[in-house]
């Protein structure tokens, strides 16, 4: 059976998520429908990561394996039609190995959370970014995303819910940067590592917000990352906002 690499962009709001559910429309349910219109039987795909809820896909990647030899664009052009009018689309189409595998065969995967600081309710941005009321210090901000970086147990940062074997993760990048929109200045969150936990993004936002608003200082970030301890966290921000926003393997499948 030809195997085919997906990339994939949802907006999250009217999903319980990327993996499928039972009773419940998901980003997962939503592909398998449509490449069972192209050759109607079960189809099972998997994908890099499993977004919550209201989290969103810039640059997902998910495998399929087709009965029939696809052309890769027909292919991503007929998922397309048959996706509509659900707000998921096929923005890239591969024909990979076998072998190759959109979780087990990635090296990285890279967020981005979009947090916007205005006091009006956020109209053309509703559900896309996290709304706070106050400006926000993205210097201490990243002062303390700093200590962050690097190889860590990072129990503090991970769902109680979380099923990975370990909480020890490497850290490769937690960069705070600065943008003024026409809607208002946002602090754009960009976070790479190879694998994450479970809620381990927006547990950094949450406390770094803290760190934003001065109720928390760079330091304090230090310790609760010491304390090994969920309660330890700061508070755990929506899912709006959030981007699973591109997935890096040894050889992109996407390169032209």
């Amino acid at each position: 059976m030809p195997r085919y690499a997906l990339k994939v962009e949802y907006h999250g709001a009217p999903f319980a998520g990327w993996q499928r559910q039972k009773d419940q429309p998901s980003v997962q349910g939503a592909v398998e429908a449509a490449l069972a219109r192209l050759e109607p039987r079960a189809h099972t795909i998997a994908a890099a990561g499993r977004t919550d809820a209201g989290v969103h896909g810039l640059g997902q990647v998910a495998h399929c394996d087709m009965d029939k030899d696809w052309d890769p664009f027909r292919l991503s052009e007929a998922l397309n039609h048959h996706l509509k009018p659900a707000p998921v689309a096929i923005t890239a189409c591969a024909r990979v190995e076998d072998d190759w595998h959109a979780r087990f065969s990635a090296v990285e995967r890279r967020y981005l959370f979009r947090l916007l600081m205005r006091r009006a309710p956020a109209t053309h941005l509703s559900g896309l970014v996290w709304r706070v009321n106050n400006q926000l210090d993205a210097e201490a901000m990243q002062a303390g995303a700093d200590r962050l970086i690097g190889r860590h147990d990072f129990t503090t940062f991970r769902s109680s819910i979380c099923q990975a074997d370990s909480p020890v993760k490497t850290l490769d990048e937690l960069r705070v940067e600065t943008v003024q929109t026409d809607w208002g200045p946002e602090i754009r969150f960009h976070v790479r590592a190879r694998s994450f936990l479970h809620n381990q993004v927006r547990s950094f936002v949450g406390t770094l917000e803290r760190v934003g608003a001065g109720a928390w200082a760079p330091e304090d970030v230090t310790k609760a990352l010491a304390a090994c301890d969920r309660a330890a966290c700061g508070p755990v921000c929506p899912p709006q906002g959030l981007y699973l926003a591109a997935v890096r393997y040894p050889d992109d499948p996407f390169a032209t």
